[in-house]
Parts: C-alpha cells; structure tokens; sequence
C-alpha cells in the first residue's frame, strides 16, 4: 500500500470513531423502538424497562464521548505561563512568524512561555481534525537559555512542521486526529459507572486500530517537519538541536532539584526571578562536556506504543545524510536565543509569580550566598546531631541518659521508616546546648568509647542491627565520619574561616581554608579509624585558632 493510500485509509478509520457512535445510537433507537411498539408485553415489563434504561445509560457515555471527541483539542487557560504579545516580544515573534511561514503554516495567535525544556503547538481544531482553530504555541524559558538562535529556528519549524501536510495532504489532518482520539480515549478512561467503561472498552479498541494504522502517517510527518526544519535552519543547526535537547532536559532537572530547591528545607527562596533564571548561570558556567555528563547514563525514555516519532539517532542521522549548505553550527559564535527576549529579567520574574504555589509569597528571599550557607549550615546539623546523641548517651547522668536515648530510638524508628511506638506521646527534644561540642566529642573518641559505646548508639536500620564487629564498625563508620565533618563544618562556619560557594559549574557548598580541604579527609579517617586517632584533627583545628587570634 503506497503512502498515500495509508493517509487515506486514517482519514477514513478517524471518520469511523466518530460514525461508530452514530451507528451505536442508531441501532440502539431501532431496538428500543422495536420493544416499545412491537415487542412490549405486559408479562415482560420488567425487562423489557431494564433494556430501555441501559440503552438510555449507554447512550448518555455514547453522546459524551461523541461530544468530548468533536471539542478534542479546546484551548483552556494557561496558569503556569506567561502570555507574550508580538509588542512585548517583538524579536520573539518575528523568529516564530518566520518559522511558521516557511511551513506553509500560519503563526500562532499566542504565545506562552514556560518552565520546561519543551516546545509545543496547541491547536483547538475542529470537525474530526479536519478544519483548524485558534493556535497557541508554548516556549519553554529554559530551551531559550540553552539553545542558539539557528537551533532555535530548528525546533519552531519543527513545530509548525507537525501541522503542516509536508509528505502529503492529509498528513496534517491525521496529526489533529489523533490528538482527537487520545483525547476522547482519556474522557472514557475517566468515567465513572460500569456502563461507561463498557463504551469506552469499544472506544479505546478502535482508537488502538487508528492509531496503529495512523502511525506510519505520523512517522513521515515527523520526518518531513525534520527536513523542513533544516532547510529553514541549517542541517547541522538542525541536528545540533535534536542532540541538545536531551541535554538540556537533564540539566534542568538538575538545575532544580540541586538549585532552585535549596531552600525548600529552610522556607526560603533564591532572588525574585531566579528560580528559574539561575538555570542561565548553570549553562553559563558549565561546558559542553560538563553539561553532557549531567545525562550520561540516562535511558531515554521508554517510547509509547503508538507514539509518532521515530528514535532521536535515526532522525538524527537522516538529517547529516542531507547535502551539506553553507550554514555551520557556530554555537561557539552564536548568540543565545534568550538575547532575542527584551528585559529577560522581568520575564523571569513573571513567569516565577506564576508557577510557585501561593503559599510561597510568604517565603522569605535570600541570596543565593546565604542561601549556600544556610542551606550548609542545616545539612551540617542534620549530620552531626546522631553523633552528639551517641556522645552525650554515652557519658550522661541516668536522667538525661534516658531523655537521650528516647531521642535515639524516635531517630531510629524515623530512619528505618516505621512510625513511633505510641503516637500522639510527646517528642522527647535535646536541645544542642546540651550536646558535647566537638573537642568533648573528640575527647570520647581518644577514650576508646568510639567502637565500644557511641557506635551502638548512633541509629541504624534494623536490618543492620544485627552485625558485630567489623561488619558492624564497617557499616556505621560513614555516618560517624559524616557527623564529625558537620561539626566541623559548623565550628568553621561559626568562626567565619568557611565560605559560601554557589559553584555552578559542580556543587554548591561550602569553600573551606585551604589546609582543611587539603588534609581534613585523611584526618577523618584518622578520627573514624578502628584505632582512633584524633591528633591530626586536632592539628587542623589548633590552626585554625591561631589563625583566629
């Protein structure tokens, strides 16, 4: 079957899914018919009034589906982003309007920028796909921080390309057809009696043999979106985007994840406008390579069933097969297609007012130094507090030994995932003036009480609390290295000897003297040895003292 003939045997299934309902009411207006006029006995009235109730039922899940299938694709309000006219944004546009005129398509009627790494057309289109509507298109902010402006160009015509009939004339109306379909199929998924279900099966049956029939289409006007993409931006611009986008997407989710949520844990906040603006300085600071190793070892995700792309390495590789033009990627020499927005700070910060909850107007806004150094400062405590307890459980008196280790046990229920013994019983809390600071810490450990008793102490899985020995000092021993470098890292952030690092090229954190980050490591080892030994720790902090005085 040549290609042509696979468009128009779509066109003729998607006329189906919607006939199908027709046909469906039909019949069941015949049957009822037939027992009302022809078939009605006084005898069988109970059934006979069961029948017509079921076949009103399914044709209410017939009409809403039908309903549903002609409103596919309705436009509704976007929360999260931020509307851009053609005078707000002028450059913006005149590269989108561009990139739908060399499709053949026309530009959007708005424009919405975004928090995602994504691009999209969103189209209320009309009569079983076959007639368009009003156009939106989507623009992630972070896709404009990390692609060129030829790259740029590459994924909007690609865009515009999916509604374009580029390999055939019915390739664009098969693409709004099955956004039609998937969207008919999820109202029948949402139903909500047994009778919709049974429609919806009948739906969703027919809406796989579309799919599956459609795919072929959908394949070819991917692919042709693809060439029509390089042509408008340059083979190697082309290709470049496809192999960026992956990237960036890892990036981002590192970017939020390690940045934008430092503050989660604090109640606070990076500067207005850089929550999602510092993911600029993240692609400023960090190399290609760097960026690549963010996605290194990912799997792509799992394509769906009928989904219409083809992988990325095959589109990828149709695209280099091209003849080679005029138009090199120079991403080294091309300006980022976040230049073409005017004030880009405002537009982060809009589109920041739009995306956190409500509840974040009452956060409070830090640098992001103070946010590195508070966010560092609470890490640190979390770390070194289990180790406090077991220091202070091991030499207390019996009243604040049994206060302690109530403490020790709720940690260790927490940590191992079960809920308290008694729930509503009042949390024991240690307050940290009562705990021993770092030189009584160090004091137990040259005592021996290391492995004999603080170790014991510190919570652990249950799993684990059956090992001995070195099986046991083996398991225990990172958390107890973990717990002193918080307290040092609290003994030299208190004494200002540790500075604030937002290190956006690798991880934030804190920038300590140059003779702790040459040998704090090896004298923690020291300290955590199954002999501790303390001195070399002690060396580093007398240091640091003089330093002081």
């Amino acid at each position: 079957m040549t290609f042509r003939l696979r468009a128009v045997r779509a066109l003729v299934l998607l006329a189906g899914f919607y006939l199908m309902g027709v046909v469906l009411l039909a019949a069941m207006a015949v049957l009822d018919w037939l027992l009302v006029t022809r078939l009605f006995t006084a005898r069988a009235a109970w059934f006979e009034g069961a029948v017509l109730t079921v076949t009103v039922l399914l044709a209410v899940a017939i009409l809403r589906g039908m309903f549903a299938f002609l409103r596919a694709g309705r436009l509704r309000p976007v929360p999260h982003g931020v509307a851009v006219t053609p005078q707000d944004q002028p450059e913006l546009w005149e590269q989108v309007c561009a990139a739908a005129e060399v499709t053949g398509e026309r530009p959007p009627d708005e424009l919405y920028l975004v928090a995602e790494v994504n691009a999209g057309v969103a189209e209320q289109s009309r009569l079983l796909g076959l007639l368009s509507g009003r156009r939106r298109m989507f623009l992630g902010l972070p896709l404009l921080a990390g692609l060129t402006v030829p790259r740029l160009r590459a994924v909007l015509a690609r865009e515009f390309g999916h509604y374009g009939n580029l390999d055939t004339l019915l390739g664009g109306v098969t693409m709004r057809g099955r956004e039609a379909v998937l969207h008919t199929v999820e109202v029948f998924r949402e139903g909500s009696t047994q009778l919709h279900y049974a429609i919806g099966a009948l739906y969703i049956g027919y809406a796989r043999m579309f799919l599956r029939t459609s795919q072929s289409v959908a394949r070819h006007q991917e692919l042709a979106a693809d060439q029509v993409a390089a042509r408008h931006a340059g083979r190697d611009a082309t290709a470049a985007a496809l192999r960026t986008l992956p990237v960036l997407d890892a990036a981002h989710t590192h970017y939020l994840e390690m940045y934008a949520a430092m503050g989660g844990p604090l109640g606070a906040l990076p500067p207005v406008g850089e929550v999602h603006g510092g993911f600029r300085r993240l692609l400023a600071a960090r190399t290609g390579e760097r960026l690549a190793a963010l996605s290194a070892g990912q799997r792509p995700p799992r394509p769906h069933r009928y989904d219409s792309h083809p992988p990325t390495a095959e589109r990828i590789a149709l695209i280099e097969e091209l003849p080679a033009d005029d138009r090199t990627d120079g991403s080294a020499d091309e300006p980022a297609a976040l230049t073409l927005l005017h004030d880009p700070d405002r537009v982060f910060a809009a589109l920041e007012a739009r995306t956190l909850p409500h509840e974040a107007v009452r956060l409070r806004r830090m640098s992001w130094d103070d946010l590195v150094m508070a966010r560092a400062v609470a890490d640190a405590e979390g770390w070194s507090r289990p180790l406090r307890l077991a220091v202070a459980a091991s030499r207390s008196g019996e009243p604040q030994r049994l206060a302690v280790a109530r403490t020790l046990r709720s940690a260790a229920q927490v940590a191992d995932g079960a809920a308290p013994a008694r729930r509503g019983a009042p949390a024991e809390k240690v307050e940290d003036a009562e705990l021993p600071g770092l030189e009584e810490v160090l004091d137990a450990f040259d005592r021996g009480l290391l492995w004999m008793e603080v170790a014991d102490r510190i919570p652990k899985p249950t799993q684990a609390a059956r090992l001995t020995g070195a099986s046991a000092r083996n398991f225990i021993r990172p958390r107890v290295y973990d717990g002193l470098a918080g307290m040092i890292h609290l003994r030299l952030a208190g004494t200002g000897h540790a500075a604030p690092d937002i290190a956006w090229s690798g991880q934030p954190g804190l920038t300590l003297p140059e003779a702790w980050e040459k040998d704090m490591d090896d004298a923690l080892d020291a300290a955590v040895a199954d002999t501790p030994d303390t001195a070399p720790l002690r060396a580093l902090l007398a240091g640091t003292h003089r330093v002081s005085a």
